[in-house]
């Protein structure tokens, strides 16, 4: 038995031994199948595992990050289904007391949420940045930036017509937001309030803010994953002024701007509820259901409105049973 040498044909093998014409391998670490590329790697100087002490990293993106030729299908399967702005939904949940003091005003907010939602034109979703420290001692010429804090937009605004000709109030949009604020002021058990003399004291935050204001973005399929934004500690922080004029009319919006310390988002899947199956009239024979037998004859069994067992789609067979469902 002899030593063979630690490379063959370029190919590298750690422990190899030959005896006679049989050649005897450690494949501990088994090289990849001709034409499988190999995992490139980078190696680094030093001892230990970090980077720049002898450390060994995999890119995940690959050596050669050069221009390459893409094929059509793959910029149609990665480009081609863009997500659209106009596809989303707002949900605004007042604190409890806040609810209590809608319902003495004449809004019953349960009633009117979906409203509320509806007629949100226009929203936006949430940004945040880092702030930084700037270090520009430890390289000569460079400014490196370290993050310390996140910071989070201080308002997000919301823009929604106003509705007109409802059985249980006109405007309830707009009346909806001013009552909010005027709770928030404590207008309702501040002295003079029709008086020059007018004076309040606004309540504890924990009175008026929400952790449930809810920013939805879908796609007009409804199916597969969508994006959840919630706010916290939200509230309408100011109520814009709404133009009116003699000019040709427009419809009427008011943008309200809600403040929020953060936000939270989360991704969901969302599944759409089965219609349920159109009944068959009287007298319409029902589809026939043919199964295999034993022999492998197919022959007519029964007439069944249930799920068929043998596949869900006409004409599909079951590799499983060998059924045909027609």
């Amino acid at each position: 038995m002899a030593q063979i040498p630690t490379i063959i044909n370029g190919q590298e093998f750690p422990q190899s031994w030959v005896t006679g014409e049989t050649l005897i391998q450690d494949n501990s670490n088994p090289q990849p199948a001709p034409g499988i590329p190999i995992q490139p790697t980078i190696t680094t100087s030093g001892s230990g595992t970090s980077p720049g002490n002898g450390g060994t990293e995999t890119q995940p993106f690959g050596a050669n990050i050069a221009p390459t030729i893409k094929k059509n299908f793959e910029l149609k399967e990665k480009l081609l289904r863009p997500a659209l702005t106009s596809h989303y939904q707002c949900w605004f949940n007042p604190p409890a007391p806040v609810l209590s003091w809608l319902t003495q005003k004449g809004l019953n907010y349960l009633t009117n949420a979906e409203l509320i939602s509806l007629s949100c034109t226009e929203a936006s979703l949430p940004g945040s940045s880092f702030m930084t420290n700037e270090i520009t001692d430890d390289y000569t010429g460079v400014t490196e930036r370290h993050a310390y804090r996140r910071a989070y937009d201080d308002r997000i605004d919301f823009t929604f017509y106003v509705d007109h000709g409802r059985s249980d109030g006109n405007y309830n949009v707009l009346w909806f937001f001013e009552k909010w604020m005027q709770y928030i002021a404590n207008e309702q058990n501040a002295l003079g309030l029709d008086t020059r003399e007018f004076n309040y004291r606004v309540r504890f935050p924990e009175q008026y803010q929400t952790d449930n204001l809810f920013v939805n973005k879908f796609e007009r399929d409804f199916a597969g994953q969508y994006l959840q934004y919630k706010f916290m500690q939200a509230y309408p922080i100011s109520l814009n002024s709404i133009p009116v004029s003699y000019d040709s009319s427009q419809l009427l919006k008011v943008t309200v701007s809600f403040t929020y310390t953060r936000y939270l988002i989360t991704r969901s899947n969302n599944e759409l509820p089965q219609e349920p199956k159109q009944p068959i009239p009287p007298g319409i024979p029902q589809n026939p259901q043919f199964v295999t037998d034993a022999t492998g004859q197919f022959g007519q069994t029964e007439f069944s409105l249930n799920q068929n067992p043998l596949g869900t789609n006409p004409g599909q067979i079951n590799p499983g049973s060998g059924g045909l469902v027609l």
